[in-house]
């Protein structure tokens, strides 16, 4: 069985974020299975600018928002920003079907290396730890894991990062 964790890993003395899903909050962990089988924890990707999206195979406006994730993720993922070395994406997948949701995965381009998914659809355990109601949807937190802007689409996520570059 799959597992997601909401909660702190670790947190330093400097860090009293509260965790939530506002800007300026801790995002709350996630742990999930990639598609061979290994478990990637968002916190693992600490340091790094992540953005946390949410998409599913079957969905078409996350098919057709896929292109502007994939040309961010060219043009930031070896940039410096001011508080994250790098830019990466975190894919939660909505999917149910294991072999759908690779085969998108490759019809997409969709090259980072964390994708990860639980298989429940919309019962998915981090669906609903971020009070995703609708996909895609994102979070884009900070090298220390703080959500920084949300709900990201077309030219406005490559804007935002723009700003956020050192």
């Amino acid at each position: 069985m799959l597992t997601l964790i909401v909660g702190v890993v670790s947190a330093s003395n400097n860090d009293k974020a509260k965790i939530g899903l506002e800007i300026g909050n801790k995002a709350p962990e996630i742990k999930l299975l990639s598609p061979q089988g290994e478990v990637i924890a968002l916190s693992s990707l600490k340091g790094k600018m992540v953005l946390i999206d949410f998409w599913a195979s079957w969905c078409g406006p996350c098919r057709r928002e896929n292109p502007h994730v994939v040309e961010a993720y060219q043009n930031y993922k070896d940039k410096h920003f001011v508080n994250g070395k790098g830019f990466t994406v975190y894919s939660v997948s909505l999917d149910k079907s294991k072999d759908k949701w690779t085969n998108a995965i490759t019809q997409d381009n969709l090259s980072w290396p964390y994708h990860v998914s639980d298989l429940l659809g919309w019962n998915s355990k981090a669906a609903q730890a971020y009070g995703v109601r609708g996909i895609p949807d994102n979070f884009l937190i900070d090298g220390d894991g703080i959500i920084v802007a949300k709900r990201l689409r077309g030219a406005h996520l490559q804007a935002t990062l723009k700003q956020l570059v050192k």
